[in-house]
């Protein structure tokens, strides 16, 4: 059977394929359509796996929220590039792995990888990424993902620099109204900014303290004018620097970023606004993702490659 020009146009345009790609398919196949797209999706699954091994350490994270803002969802989907990152096609895919991940049941990043992919139910959550790395050509993958789930208040979010920080803020209050909205995204804001690592100090483990201790005082016996200072002394020291760095790393003991006196705590600061509203307003929590954050970038030595690809 002959293979048309306007046969490769509709499985291009169904697939998201390249057209060299299409015309081998629907040769393949005969000019099935249904084959031939059958074919790509085998092939994609094929190219998935001979991309998996470079590194996806770009990408996007995307937050989806509920339209009654009680239920929200962060998802980090990496790519190669920043290229592909900003690429519509890119974006679009994420979103539905956004809008997927905030209605599934799953536990974890295994299991949601492993259910039915929602806009083609005859492919798995896998399937369908594998299919986006033959149509995108990089590798992809879906790192991570958290729900965050409020029914007595909401869930705040702010996307920073277009996806490359995504956060959600549970916000438990008896009052909603712009003004405990425009807190909730100024908290948000904060978290973006400063990157806490804690709500507020009942986060942190005496573990922690104990083993944050044990450094400082390591430093103070290192220190032949600190190490002569009493006991007493010392431990005062101690008690005021692990003071100062839990002022750092708990969102609620941070300054406000937008203090105008420069000193005031995003605490009074919420309190302040709640009071104002005449509402109980408590930050429960937040889930703050980074694109890439963790993950070993490959530095690639451009002139070695081209040298490579020529032979020299």
């Amino acid at each position: 059977m002959a293979i048309t020009a306007a046969m490769v146009k509709e499985l291009r345009e169904i697939s998201g394929a390249g057209m060299m790609d299409c015309k081998k398919a629907l040769t393949a196949t005969e000019g099935d359509m249904d084959k031939a797209m059958e074919f790509l999706r085998e092939k994609g699954l094929a190219t998935a796996q001979k991309k998996a091994s470079r590194i996806a350490a770009e990408g996007i994270v995307m937050l989806k929220v509920a339209e009654d803002s009680k239920k929200a969802v962060a998802v980090e989907v990496n790519a190669e590039t920043d290229f592909v990152a900003k690429n519509e096609k890119f974006q679009a895919y994420v979103a539905q792995v956004a809008e997927q991940a905030l209605e599934t049941e799953a536990a974890d990043i295994d299991a949601f990888l492993a259910e039915p992919w929602k806009f083609d139910t005859s492919k798995t959550v896998n399937e369908a990424l594998a299919g986006q790395v033959a149509v995108i050509g990089e590798n992809m993958k879906i790192r991570r993902f958290q729900k965050v789930e409020e029914e007595n208040g909401f869930v705040a979010s702010y996307t920073h620099m277009g996806g490359k920080i995504g956060v959600l803020v549970d916000v438990v209050t008896d009052v909603v109204n712009d003004e405990i909205k425009e807190m909730a995204k100024n908290v948000a804001m904060q978290v973006a900014a400063l990157n806490p690592k804690y709500t507020n100090r009942n986060e942190v483990s005496e573990e922690y303290i104990a083993h944050e201790k044990e450094i400082l005082m390591a430093q103070i016996q290192n220190d032949p004018k600190e190490s002569q200072k009493p006991e007493k002394v010392i431990q005062g020291m101690i008690s005021g620097r692990i003071n100062k760095e839990l002022k750092e790393i708990c969102l609620l003991d941070q300054v406000y970023v937008k203090a105008e006196d420069g000193k005031q705590s995003v605490e009074k600061y919420v309190a302040e606004v709640a009071k104002a509203n005449g509402a109980n307003v408590t930050i429960k929590g937040f889930v703050r993702y980074e694109t890439g954050e963790g993950i070993e970038k490959k530095e690639e030595d451009f002139a070695a490659e081209v040298a490579k690809q020529m032979g020299m």
